[in-house]
């Protein structure tokens, strides 16, 4: 599955120097990460509850509805995101329990991506789609990998170079590679962020199968994006939503 893994590792490179910089320094920023030494990995957070009568269909509905509440308060999460995190973690979590893939570190792969879909002024609506929708830089070797197109610009819009897309920044190939309806609305959409965060979560189990180790952990992180300051931030995002959400 190497042919798989590295159409999204380059993708994410990509996106780490147009979104990921941007996400941690923007002025509207929801956290602020915590300074010094990076934390080596994110250890799961408490498994969110299971919401007893799901509120909407797919993976987001799986959610119990306080929980979302309280928890996007504490870490600052945008709750419509939460959910798609959490409804994602819970899915895998029964899919691939061994996995041990936390919603903590999907919503710090989220912050680092798109700043949970708000990157340059788009947000998350009621069904789970960005919009408008988020598209990278022409993937053409101009101070990024140079990647030719590989959808005839279907997916990205651009029929001379592919572009990464999505608040999870999936590159064409690797959208094509791993899509999946995450929502049950019949459609799989890298726009959608609970297609997004649901085929991350696929992706992260697939490289590693153990995210609650440290090694574990630096595999899959790594092999989504391979840069240390990526990586770094992940870290950092993911130990501090895990805080607070344990603080309440």
């Amino acid at each position: 599955m190497l042919f798989a893994r590295l159409p999204l590792a380059t993708g994410a490179v990509a996106s780490a120097l147009l979104l990921s910089s941007c996400a941690v320094t923007s002025a509207d920023q929801p956290i602020v990460l915590p300074e010094g030494p990076a934390p080596t990995f994110a250890a799961p957070a408490d498994i969110p509850p299971a919401a007893a009568v799901p509120s909407m269909p797919g993976n987001p509905g799986l959610v119990d509805d306080e929980w979302v509440a309280v928890t996007a308060e504490a870490t600052r999460i945008p709750e419509r995101a939460l959910r798609a995190y959490a409804g994602a973690a819970l899915s895998k979590a029964e899919q691939m329990p061994t996995c041990g893939l936390s919603w903590n570190t999907l919503a710090a792969v989220g912050f680092a991506e798109s700043d949970h879909g708000r990157h340059g002024g788009s947000s998350v609506g009621d069904d789970g789609t960005v919009a408008p929708g988020i598209f990278g830089v022409a993937l053409d070797g101009d101070g990024n990998v140079a990647i030719p197109d590989s959808d005839g610009g279907a997916i990205d819009g651009d029929a001379e170079h592919d572009r990464a897309i999505g608040p999870m920044q999936f590159i064409p190939q690797a959208w094509n590679n791993w899509h999946i309806d995450g929502n049950g609305d019949g459609v799989a959409d890298p726009q959608n962020l609970d297609d997004a965060a649901f085929a991350t979560a696929n992706y992260l189990c697939r490289v590693s199968g153990d995210l609650v180790t440290e090694t574990g952990w630096q595999a899959a992180i790594r092999g989504y994006n391979p840069n240390d300051d990526y990586i770094a931030t992940v870290a950092r995002a993911g130990t501090l939503y895990a805080e607070r959400a344990a603080q309440g």
